[in-house]
């Protein structure tokens, strides 16, 4: 009997490893490849109107303005119009499509929050440059204003730096110089080692180098822009003594706040139990586990919980996040705000993980607008 259950005990333990093993790898995996999940199911004509017939899924379904990359080239918007075909399908309505695209029945497509895919398209007018960093060479677009007063945008993990351009118009209107950013191990930085993500960990540094950038021409004062885990690279680089004075505001975008909390969510939203995520934690915090991993050297996960650490914000913050986000959940940054209500701001959308801005553009670009002209100069 005590053999059966020694064995048990060790089986358990087996799967609790393994399983830990595996939510880490599956977190921090290299950047992959869009994938197009979607099928063009018919194209429909109306007058000057096109139409694009999908499955209805929980996606195809939301409310906002949203992009459908195609699989062979190009994308098409669609407006917040959608009309009900049947029980099964739905069609919406196209906005704008790249140029010389033609849509047609059977194409597979990938539906996305990213709704600009470059700055023209934004209607912004950028140039490439390059960022050099500890682990070589990051392209970023560069679209020039007031050299005095520069935002960055840092896009979150497993995104890239187009997803950013929705901020990056409200910038430009505000009369910014705008630096948007890439990092380390994404489709567009320089793959190190594994190509695996430390969340934020070693990527701040090459986001750093592109401060040095901006104050090597001219910043006076920085508006750091984060997305997702952006968001947590921003907070990690404000808390930074060198950069006391010159970071003078944060606006978040589906923050993550807290890792340890985000990966539970994140085990709730693939149907696994989150305490599953417990499992997780020795695989990302512990030398020689974070090795196995693939990952370069331990991430230290208590650095990056901005609840406990709500003492140590000094710099006035925006925070937009969704209700109905699945990945960083809400409950953390209104704990934030209610213990730091003189600097945090939040507003509040009916969206998903940074979908705020596509669930109602107009009020996104308001409320950041009056919020950041609003802030005094230092």
């Amino acid at each position: 009997m005590k053999r059966t259950v020694t064995l048990g005990v060790g089986l358990i333990a087996a799967s609790a490893l393994g399983a830990g093993w595996a939510i880490a790898r599956r977190l921090t995996a290299p950047a992959e490849p869009r994938i197009f999940d979607l099928t063009i199911r018919d194209i429909e004509h109306d007058d000057e109107t096109q139409q694009i017939v999908l499955d209805r899924t929980p996606q195809t379904t939301t409310d906002g303005i949203y992009n459908l990359w195609i699989e062979r080239g190009g994308w098409a918007r669609l407006s917040a119009e959608a009309t009900d075909r049947g029980p099964h399908r739905i069609a919406r309505t196209v906005a704008g499509t790249s140029l010389e695209l033609k849509l047609a029945t059977g194409h597979r497509a990938s539906w996305s929050g990213i709704y600009y895919a470059t700055p023209p398209d934004a209607g912004l007018n950028a140039r490439d440059i390059t960022i050099t960093t500890p682990t070589g060479p990051c392209p970023a677009w560069r679209i020039d204003g007031d050299p005095s007063i520069w935002a960055i945008h840092i896009h979150g993990l497993g995104s890239t730096r187009a997803g950013t351009l929705r901020g990056a118009q409200v910038a430009t209107e505000l009369g910014y110089t705008s630096l948007v950013v890439t990092y380390r191990n994404t489709t567009e930085g320089p793959r190190v080692g594994t190509g695996r993500s430390t969340l934020g960990h070693t990527e701040t540094a090459d986001v750093d180098e592109a401060i040095g950038y901006t104050v090597r021409r001219g910043a006076q004062r920085i508006v750091l822009f984060g997305w997702s885990m952006g968001a947590a690279i921003a907070l990690q680089l404000a808390a930074r003594p060198r950069h006391d004075g010159l970071i003078t505001a944060l606006v978040l975008d589906s923050p993550v706040l807290d890792w340890t909390e985000t990966i539970k969510a994140n085990c709730a939203r693939s149907g696994l139990p989150t305490a599953a995520s417990h499992f997780a934690t020795p695989w990302l915090t512990t030398g020689p586990l974070a090795r196995m991993v693939g990952l370069p050297e331990p991430v230290p996960l208590r650095q990056f919980d901005w609840i406990t650490r709500a003492a140590d914000l000094a710099i006035p913050t925006l925070i937009l996040h969704g209700t109905r986000d699945s990945s960083a959940p809400i409950r953390l940054s209104q704990a934030l705000r209610d213990r730091r209500p003189d600097l945090v701001t939040l507003e509040t959308f009916d969206a998903d993980h940074t979908l705020a801005w596509n669930s109602d553009p107009e009020r996104w670009r308001s409320a950041v607008t009056a919020w950041l002209r609003g802030r005094p100069s230092p």
